[in-house]
C-alpha cells in the first residue's frame, strides 16, 4: 500500500502553498486529486514555494499551471485582481515550467462548434446527396470504360477470380436462399390458403404461390438477402484494401483495381443471380406445394398438374429477367461503396452499412419501376 503524500499543502505560518515531492507523470493522478480538493484561498496576494520539490517533469508544469489557474480564481465575495508568484524554483525546473507556459499561451483559442441551423442541416445532406450521385456516375462511367476495354481484348477478363467469386455469392448462398424461399413459400401458401379454404377454392392457392413467387418474391427476396450477404462483403473486402493500401500497391504496379476488383465480381454475379432466383422459385413453389398437401387436400399432383395452366413461361422469364438488373445494381453499389472508404475501420462499418441500405432502397425502386413497365406493355 503507498504511502499517503501531501503534494500541496497551504502553510499558515509564511502564507504560502507549498509544493512536495516528486511532480512527475508517477503522481500525476495523485496530485490531480488532491488539486481538485483544494481550497480557494481568499488572499489577493498568494505565493506558492517550490523549495520542496524533488523531481519537475511535463506533467508536474501542466498541473501547476492548473494549480495557478485555480488560485487566481476569485472567491465569490472578493471582487479584487490576485497575483500568484511562484519562489524558491530551481533554475532547471523554472526553464522547463517557462517553456510549457509559453507553447499553451501561443495556442489559438478552441473556437466553440457553431450550430447549425435547421435548414442548413437539409441543404448540406442534400448537397452530400448530389456528391454522392456524381461520384457514383464517375465510377459508372469509369467501369464502362474498363468493361468496353476488355471486351475488346478478353484476356483481360481474369477467369479464376471470377470463378472464385461465382463460387462466393452462388455455391454458399444455395442454403439460405434455399431455406428462406421454402418458409416463404409456406408462409404464402398458409396465408392465401386460410381465405381460400372458407369459399371452397382450394385449388387456387396454385395460382397464388406460383404466380406471387416467380413473378415478385423470389426475385426480390433473393437480390434482398444477396445483398445483404454478398453487397455488404463487396464493400468490406474493398474498403479493408484501400485502409491497408493495398489497392494504392495496385495502382503503383500498374494494375488497374477496377480489372481486378470490380469486373469479376460483378460478372460472377449476374452469372449466379439469375440462376439463384431459379432455385428460389423451385423451393418457394415446393414449400407452397407442402402447405397445400397438409392444409387444403391439394396432392402433390394436382398441384404440378395445374401449374403450368396457372403459369405461363412469360411470367417466370419475367421475373428471371429482373436479375442482372438487381445484380449489377448489388455488385456496382457494393464495390462502389468499398472504394469510399477513409483509412479507418470505423470507416468500414459505415460504408458496410450505407451500401447495404443503398442496394435495398435501389432495389425495391429499380422492382417498382418494373412493375409499371410491365403494367404498360401488359405483360
Amino acid at each position: 500500500m503507498s504511502e499517503k503524500i501531501d503534494f500541496l499543502v497551504f502553510d499558515a505560518t509564511s502564507e504560502c502553498v507549498r509544493l512536495q515531492d516528486n511532480w512527475t507523470t508517477h503522481n500525476l493522478a495523485r496530485i490531480d486529486h488532491q488539486l481538485e480538493r483544494f481550497p480557494l484561498i481568499k488572499k489577493s496576494q498568494i505565493c506558492i514555494d517550490a523549495s520542496g520539490l524533488t523531481a519537475f517533469d511535463t506533467s508536474g508544469a501542466l498541473i501547476l499551471l492548473g494549480l495557478i489557474r485555480k488560485l487566481k480564481k476569485n472567491h465569490k465575495n472578493h471582487k479584487k485582481q490576485k497575483t500568484v508568484s511562484i519562489i524558491h524554483f530551481k533554475e532547471e525546473y523554472q526553464e522547463l515550467y517557462d517553456l510549457i507556459s509559453k507553447r499553451l499561451e501561443n495556442q489559438p483559442a478552441r473556437k466553440a462548434p457553431r450550430k447549425i441551423s435547421f435548414l442548413e442541416n437539409i441543404g448540406q445532406k442534400t448537397w452530400g446527396h448530389f456528391e454522392q450521385a456524381h461520384l457514383l456516375l464517375s465510377f459508372l462511367g469509369e467501369l464502362a470504360v474498363y468493361f468496353y476495354a476488355s471486351i475488346l481484348q478478353p484476356k483481360k477478363f481474369r477467369l479464376k477470380l471470377i470463378l472464385g467469386h461465382m463460387e462466393d455469392t452462388g455455391v454458399y448462398a444455395i442454403p439460405i436462399v434455399g431455406l428462406l424461399s421454402f418458409l416463404l413459400g409456406i408462409v404464402i401458401g398458409y396465408q392465401g390458403g386460410s381465405q381460400l379454404k372458407d369459399y371452397g377454392a382450394n385449388i387456387f392457392v396454385v395460382e397464388l404461390v406460383s404466380l406471387t413467387m416467380l413473378r415478385e418474391l423470389a426475385p426480390m427476396m433473393t437480390a434482398v438477402i444477396i445483398a445483404g450477404r454478398t453487397g455488404s462483403a463487396f464493400t468490406a473486402q474493398i474498403g479493408t484494401m484501400k485502409v491497408t493500401e493495398e489497392i494504392n500497391a495496385m495502382r503503383t504496379i500498374g494494375m488497374a483495381p477496377m480489372d481486378i476488383l470490380v469486373i469479376p465480381r460483378i460478372i460472377a454475379l449476374m452469372i449466379t443471380l439469375p440462376l439463384l432466383i431459379v432455385f428460389a422459385d423451385i423451393m418457394g413453389v415446393f414449400g407452397g406445394m407442402v402447405m397445400a398437401a397438409s392444409m387444403l387436400d391439394v396432392s402433390f399432383y394436382s398441384f404440378l398438374h395445374r401449374l403450368p395452366e396457372a403459369v405461363s413461361l412469360t411470367s417466370f422469364f419475367l421475373g428471371v429477367g429482373k436479375a442482372p438488373v438487381f445484380a449489377m445494381i448489388i455488385a456496382v453499389v457494393g464495390c462502389f461503396q468499398g472504394f469510399q472508404v477513409q483509412g479507418s475501420g470505423e470507416s468500414v462499418g459505415r460504408q458496410t452499412t450505407i451500401s447495404v441500405v443503398q442496394i435495398i432502397f435501389i432495389l425495391i425502386l429499380a422492382d417498382a419501376v418494373f412493375s409499371i413497365v410491365f403494367s404498360m406493355l401488359g405483360i
